[in-house]
């Protein structure tokens, strides 16, 4: 082989061995694997992707940090807001007047004036579309008469929720001292909302353009997501000095429901790009897992000393659980019931369960009831039973 050749020749290989690599480079990742590339990608100083329905994490980066949060504080004032409208407390058509304090916020609003009126539906859509911070504070004095008041009952409603990384100064998101929450906290309160409160709130979250004042006030949505994202439900974004720039995205696609916060951005671009990253991390590699109907499964149970000498088990739900793609193959699905039980038996009492496991991890499990009750075998009511035998054989 000349010099020319051998040239060639390791060319040649040099060419297939990078082939090789780029191919390899192109293969789908284990589950570890996936997680550490796309936190390698994150510039927010916190993210978390939760599935909605059963709140399990998929995803998290400083997950309970302490931040500012912007804007993300008026999904508390939502949560206030739509609990008010269900006590009746408001109602949606009640108009409700701007006070000379709330017209003095600033920051994003809607320019009301003092005394300007608008009626509920109209001060919703600024404040989810717009995140108008004049609109939330009259919320709040509607409510409870005084944005101090307003956010006491914000700080007892995130107690009550278990949120300890969240305390409020103001319902406006404001940069003030003692004012923060974390990403665990946000995705909390954003699945208090889509989960109770979404027949409400995703009409306004999911509007792109829309105006008021009869057209006069131009809205657009802070959520690019709403336009360019397929699935996008909500839900708020938040930007100032301290915090960055926010984010929280909930998304849906057939029968997944997704919650991604990002807190802590350098540029606005980033919280939706991250966002968006994240939805898609959870959309591609995860799904919600139900396993096939075990009804055969389901025989009647002996009773012992019983007026009955069996129970039927009756199954309310099958066990669901959110798992990884390449995981469905490897679930098992366990039905363990009792082999006999007692009398008295109580209609809903537990007879068994239905699991799924998983590489042994139980992952979710729903009890088997029985679906009548079965009284006592006493000594009168045999008695009574061998007299009414008696008769039938005369």
């Amino acid at each position: 082989m000349n010099k020319q050749s051998k040239i060639k020749r390791v060319l040649q290989i040099a060419a297939v061995t990078l082939a090789i690599a780029i191919c390899a480079a192109g293969l789908p990742a284990s589950a570890d694997d996936t997680k550490k590339t796309v936190a390698m990608s994150y510039t927010a100083k916190s993210v978390l992707l939760i599935e909605q329905q059963t709140g399990q994490v998929l995803f998290e980066q400083n997950p309970t940090e302490a931040l500012a949060p912007a804007s993300l504080t008026k999904l508390m004032d939502l949560i206030l807001i739509c609990e008010a409208l269900d006590q009746g407390v408001l109602t949606i058509d009640q108009t409700l007047t701007c006070s000379a304090y709330a017209k003095t916020m600033g920051g994003s609003e809607i320019w009301l004036k003092e005394g300007e009126q608008m009626t509920v539906d109209e001060l919703l859509k600024a404040l989810i579309v717009a995140s108008a911070n004049d609109a939330a504070v009259v919320f709040a004095e509607a409510i409870c008469a005084s944005e101090q008041a307003f956010v006491e009952k914000m700080n007892q409603r995130a107690q009550e929720m278990g949120l300890v990384n969240t305390h409020f100064v103001n319902c406006t998101g404001f940069d003030e001292e003692g004012h923060y929450t974390c990403a665990q906290d946000v995705a909390a309160m954003a699945r208090e909302l889509m989960e109770h409160h979404s027949d409400l709130i995703v009409p306004y979250s999911t509007i792109w353009m829309d105006s008021l004042r009869a057209g006069e006030t131009e809205l657009v949505n802070t959520n690019r997501l709403v336009r360019f994202y397929d699935g996008t439900t909500g839900l708020k974004t938040g930007t100032t000095d301290a915090a960055g720039h926010c984010l929280c995205a909930t998304a849906t696609r057939g029968d997944f429901d997704l919650i991604a916060v990002v807190m802590g951005c350098k540029t606005s671009d980033q919280r939706f790009e991250e966002a968006k990253q994240l939805l898609d991390y959870g959309f591609g590699s995860f799904m919600r897992y139900q396993p096939q109907p075990v009804d055969d499964q389901l025989l009647p149970v002996p009773v012992t000393r019983g007026v009955q000498t069996e129970v039927t088990p009756l199954l309310s739900q099958l066990p669901q659980a959110i798992i990884r793609k390449d995981q469905a193959e490897l679930i098992e699905t366990k039905v363990q019931l009792a082999s006999e039980v007692e009398a008295p038996v109580s209609q809903g009492q537990e007879l068994g369960k239905v699991s799924l496991i998983l590489e042994g991890e139980t992952l979710a499990e729903e009890p088997i009831c029985a679906s009548n009750e079965v009284e006592r075998l006493t000594f009168s009511k045999s008695f009574q039973r061998l007299l009414q035998g008696l008769i039938k054989m005369s």
